[in-house]
């Protein structure tokens, strides 16, 4: 055997064996542990093989990764192998920050286009506007640069000073930017604004370690306007720390209550996750948004509080992930993603639905799926559990709504092919340039604003010599979504993506139809704070 090859298949043992001995004393990827070196014995020899006789010259570390990715989907679809990339970014989505210079960006036509500052970020602070182009980074031309690139060269080390060339629509020369690096945030509290005088929205898109204080930031903000009673949109949010979703939960409930508990084949993955009676907003109707992307935490929130009567929850059934993850640090800088117990619900439901059919789980479109998990004979089939107030509710998949929701799509064939075609955000950002608007009163403008006759006959002219085919008429007739979207674009430029947002979903007919249901949300608040008359838990057995 040359030496060659005999490093090559010793290293990938060596490595192999490691892994292995680190799963079997995990306990939860073999059940078994009496075949374990023979089968290494067969492992090694494959390695062997494909060394010394695949058609290609092979890459060990991918073989590699490849095994451990083949072994994981023997398990459940939420174990998971993260390369050290992979993990880097998962990193910085759950610790909330990194150190940038604070856009979102696309790329467009070869080069970075600012779609939006972060507000507080040092571009927001240079007054990097919405629709930059930025055709340099450092002297160097940033034509044909990748997203990969784009983060290699504009994140670093805080304190650090990158130096950018803009072109800017409306200026003649380009404009030349020294930006010192900071922390910027990642926001899981993207969106929180007054919906009227009296009804507060917040959007809450993950569960990473800044949500609690950003939750906490949001509400105080919003009683401070006056709020009253609040639309929580947990809707395409996929989880992410169980400790936050246990600080969220308790923010609402008052005394000491269960919020979650998990159960595993370990001692120390079994825990029982109580409110602290802290709580300081317990008084107020909550409406609780959700949709088939809420999943994992989303969940522990939305089963918390309507087992103990405390929110409506209204939309479509979640996305039913009831199992808990513990984080394992490889030696390679990857990281081992390991389902190590089952959580679940006040009452005693998981959440968990099946995924016999892995496929069919990760891919099954949500309207089967509600489809199935609400018709007559599945809610039949499915274990029935009582909320503290006696309600009846579901285990076995996802967390069934108080009120269903159907999912309306908003869009047209026409509105679509103009945002695809990004003629709303550019021909906004060309507005802004040429018309020297300002920000100002964001609400009076929001009220007041309205886009002239002659406003859309030079939109409908621009569309046309950007090559944008539409149907003839097709501007004319959705004249008021092709209005929304310009206004929210021109709000994005001048204010930010919260005012954006908050354009935008007014519309949005779920929100409209939810708020319509204030009254069940506010008898539930104030039976809740009258005092529960039981814990929940599981229904009385059914009889034939």
């Amino acid at each position: 055997m040359s030496a060659k090859r005999l490093f090559f298949t010793g290293t990938l043992c060596l490595v192999v064996v490691g892994v292995l001995i680190g799963f079997v004393f995990l306990g939860n990827v073999l059940a078994y542990t009496k075949n374990i070196y023979a089968q290494l014995g067969v492992f090694s020899q494959v390695l062997s093989y494909i060394n010394d006789n695949y058609v290609e010259e092979v890459d060990g570390e991918k073989l590699i990764d490849g095994a451990i990715v083949g072994m994981l989907e023997k398990l459940d679809p939420h174990s998971t192998y993260l390369d050290a990339d992979r993990f880097k970014r998962l990193q910085e989505r759950n610790r909330g920050t990194y150190y940038g210079i604070g856009i979102s960006f696309e790329i467009v036509n070869g080069f970075i286009t600012v779609i939006s500052p972060i507000e507080g970020s040092p571009s927001h602070k240079l007054g990097i506007r919405a629709g930059d182009v930025i055709t340099k980074i450092n002297t160097e031309s940033a034509k044909g640069i990748t997203q990969e690139e784009v983060f290699d060269k504009l994140r670093g080390e805080r304190g650090t000073t990158v130096h950018v060339t803009i072109q800017r629509e409306g200026e003649t020369a380009a404009l030349e930017f020294d930006i010192v690096r900071d922390e910027i945030p990642i926001f899981s509290v993207p969106y929180s604004f007054m919906l009227d005088d009296q009804t507060g929205y917040l959007r809450m898109t993950r569960f990473s370690a800044t949500t609690s204080d950003e939750l906490e930031t949001a509400l105080d903000k919003l009683t401070g306007l006056g709020m009253q009673r609040l639309v929580f949109d947990l809707r395409g949010n996929s989880g992410g720390f169980l400790n936050e979703a246990i600080e969220v939960a308790d923010k609402f409930l008052p005394g000491t209550k269960k919020i979650v508990y998990t159960r595993g084949r370990l001692p120390d993955s079994s825990e029982d996750y109580f409110t602290t009676g802290r709580g300081q907003h317990v008084r107020f109707p909550v409406i609780v948004m959700v949709d088939h992307g809420s999943a994992s935490a989303s969940e522990i929130v939305s089963g918390a509080l309507q087992d103990w009567d405390r929110a409506l929850v209204v939309g479509e059934t979640t996305f039913g992930k009831g199992l808990v993850q513990r984080q394992y640090r490889l030696k390679n800088g990857a990281a081992l993603l390991l389902t190590v117990a089952r959580y679940y619900t006040p009452s005693g439901r998981l959440i968990q639905r099946d995924y016999s059919d892995r496929d069919a789980y990760l891919t099954e479109d949500a309207e089967e799926i509600e489809a199935e998990q609400e018709s007559d004979s599945a809610l039949a089939a499915r274990p029935e559990f009582h909320t503290a107030r006696k309600r009846t509710v579901y285990g076995g998949g996802g967390i069934t709504p108080d009120i269903r929701i159907k999912r309306r799509y908003l869009g047209t064939v026409t509105e679509d092919k103009l945002a695809r075609s990004r003629a709303f955000f550019e021909y906004a950002n060309h507005l802004v340039a040429n018309r020297k608007l300002t920000a100002g009163d964001f609400d009076a403008w929001k009220s007041e604003f309205t886009l002239s006759d002659q406003d859309h006959a030079e939109f409908g002219r621009w569309v046309k010599e950007k090559k944008i085919e539409v149907a003839p008429d097709s501007l004319l007739l959705q004249a008021d979504r092709i209005e929304r979207d310009l206004k929210s674009e021109i709000a994005r430029n001048l204010w930010g993506d919260n005012q954006r947002y908050q354009i935008l979903i007014e519309s949005d007919p779920a929100l409209v139809e939810a708020m319509t249901y204030f009254d069940q949300a506010a008898d539930m608040a104030r039976r809740e704070l009258e005092g529960s008359l039981m814990e929940p838990g599981p229904a009385e057995p059914k009889k034939n």
